[in-house]
């Protein structure tokens, strides 16, 4: 007995403790995770009286379940939730779209190719944005400053920027890639603001789509470059000696087989613009309002009624769970992105 229970330590064939023990402590941090979740879901259905009585936990034990809040929310107030609702389907489902597949261009291009740009000509592209940005808050149509800028940037980039020998790699550029996303949001705000409002982009789909789609787009290229740098190139060049072009390469060779690794990005950036809040709070308005400022604005009128903020959440997080629950097999395959190399 004393040998089965204890026998000597190998980790393929561990012990009947140490089973009983591991699945006790993966049963515990599972309830630890669910709560919330429960906890979220039963508010739901509590009454004011109920949620200020103290907690309750079981239905029909502690308390008597009530369909009063959803009744309230998706009935009498309809339109009060279902334009935030569709609003967030509307931004944060069309940039992660676009963000996955601008991203995994990108990526795709800095796995294969070897770029050297001159960080020199890439500081007189910023400058030359700044420019365009620069007068067209000046009143000039945004066509005829970008021409302007665009003018500017060839003529210095064929005259001063071949005076600098400098350049960066793949490596430098998806490092600065991701870099973008070690600035809060606050620190760009005012900017976008300003050009928003310039270019009549406040509280519309289109500048909530846009600015997702750039904030998101580097997490994008991070995870699917060293996913494309996973699949084998000999698959490629082999596709390439039977007369396949780059494109039918891509199509039939690459993406079907990073299809676990593009559900997963999608929806790890599904989940970063369904859940934005800064950006969507300085750009929206009342025709373009998201779910979280509806959810934040049922904690800041009255104080926190959290029977309504519990059946909001619920509506939010749904959709995410669904997705991850259909997606689960690609999920999991996905999101080993760089695991393993060799």
């Amino acid at each position: 007995m004393i040998n089965r229970l204890f026998p000597s330590n190998n980790p393929f064939r561990p012990s009947a403790s140490t089973l009983i023990g591991t699945y006790a402590l993966l049963g515990f941090w599972t309830l630890v995770v669910l709560f919330p979740l429960y906890w979220l879901f039963v508010t739901s259905f509590k009454t004011p009286a109920d949620v200020n009585n103290g907690p309750l936990y079981i239905p029909f034990v502690d308390f008597q379940p009530s369909l009063g809040t959803w009744n309230d929310l998706l009935v009498v107030q309809q339109n009060f939730v279902l334009r935030p609702y569709i609003n967030t389907f509307i931004s944060a489902g069309i940039a992660a779209f676009l963000a996955l597949i601008i991203g995994a261009a990108a990526s795709y291009a800095l796995s294969r190719f070897e770029y050297r740009p001159k960080p020199a000509v890439i500081f007189m592209f910023a400058l030359c944005v700044g420019l365009a940005a620069l007068l067209v808050s000046q009143g000039l149509h945004w066509s005829l400053a970008v021409i302007i800028a665009l003018a500017i940037f060839l003529l210095l980039a064929n005259t001063i920027g071949r005076r600098f020998k400098g350049s960066m790699g793949n490596s430098d550029i998806a490092f600065w890639l991701i870099s973008q996303r070690m600035l809060p949001p606050v620190a760009t705000i005012i900017p976008i603001y300003i050009i928003f409002q310039q270019l009549s982009l406040l509280n519309t789909h289109a500048g909530m789509i846009l600015v997702y789609t750039a904030v998101h787009l580097p997490l994008v290229i991070w995870f699917m470059r060293d996913y494309f740098s996973g699949i084998p190139l000999e698959l490629e060049e082999s596709a390439f000696i039977d007369g396949a072009s780059r494109y039918t390469v891509l199509w039939r060779i690459v993406l079907p087989l990073s299809l676990p690794g593009l559900i997963a990005t999608f929806l790890i950036v599904l989940i970063f613009a369904w859940n934005e809040y800064t950006f969507a709070l300085f750009l929206t308005g009342a025709e373009t309002q998201t779910m979280p400022l509806l959810v934040a604005a049922q904690n800041a009128t009255r104080g926190p009624q959290w029977w309504n903020i519990s059946v909001l959440v619920t509506l939010m997080v749904v959709p995410l769970l669904a997705m991850a629950f259909i997606l689960e097999r690609y999920i999991a395959k996905g999101i080993l992105v760089g695991a393993v190399k060799g």
